[in-house]
């Protein structure tokens, strides 16, 4: 725990390091993203999101936002640890040929990471969601709970791939239009009820639908999330960690040779 803890927070300072501004890009990153997101969405193609309990109701450009960016924080930690995973053992190869080198963490450190910078813009959505909808609902309390189905997901996807990427390097390119290809296909810029009924259930295979849609409901919209989706999520993200750190450990042996 303490050398993942260590890795970790070296990963963090370790990505800004000469960087004027440091570990304040973790923050102007994700709202530079909301901006251009909201010109093009909010003002420019008027997209509108029916707010629960104001159904039919305008709202405002700035409540579009934080909804929002809502989403974006989501989809940017799923992007972040997936994206980042096959070349997490190509950009660790000293490590893979220590024998006393837990090398399986490396999916954890990188996972821990991106968790360090959701948080930071966790907290500058919750003070923008105070601002402009007047308060917080007492559901936001559940929002570690809507989130943390979504990091057991990503740790599970990152072991797969990251196990993946040492074998074929093409993983590394295939995954970024997928990411792309994810958030466009999942809730987070529009709602799941804008797209066509019959299309609405595919939406559900995409891994950051339920997540996406959980914890908007807890941080923004005062509801519970829908448990059942949500506990059905949460059995399927641990089933793919396990199967995921499995299969990790399982192909490890091989890492040194190809290597």
């Amino acid at each position: 725990m303490t050398l993942t803890l260590s890795l970790i927070r070296r990963e963090i300072t370790g990505r800004y390091r000469g960087s004027a501004l440091g570990v304040v890009w973790s923050l102007l990153t994700p709202l530079l993203m909301l901006a251009v997101y909201t010109l093009v969405f909010g003002v420019v193609l008027k997209s509108r999101w029916d707010i629960p309990g104001r159904e039919g109701a305008a709202h405002s450009t700035a409540e579009f936002a934080v909804i929002l960016f809502c989403g974006l924080i989501v989809f940017q930690y799923f992007s972040e640890v997936v994206t980042a995973a096959p070349g997490l053992v190509l950009a660790n190869v000293n490590y893979v040929k220590k024998i006393v080198f837990p090398v399986h963490i490396l999916p954890v450190v990188s996972a821990g990471a991106a968790l360090f910078h959701a948080a930071v813009s966790m907290l500058v959505l919750l003070v923008f969601a105070a601002v402009v909808f007047g308060g917080l609902p007492s559901t936001v309390l559940l929002l570690p709970v809507a989130f943390a189905p979504l990091v057991v997901m990503g740790l599970g996807l990152t072991w797969i791939l990251a196990a993946l990427g040492v074998y074929f390097r093409d993983i590394g390119q295939l995954i970024g239009p997928l990411v792309t290809a994810s958030m466009f296909l999942s809730p987070v810029l529009f709602q799941r009820s804008a797209m066509p009924e019959w299309l609405q259930p595919a939406l559900l295979l995409n891994p950051l639908t339920i997540p996406v849609e959980s914890v908007r409901a807890v941080t923004l919209f005062g509801q519970a999330p829908d448990w059942t989706a949500l506990g059905l999520y949460s059995l399927a993200a641990i089933a793919v960690a396990f199967a995921g750190e499995a299969f990790f450990q399982a192909t490890r042996r091989g890492f040194a040779d190809v290597l």
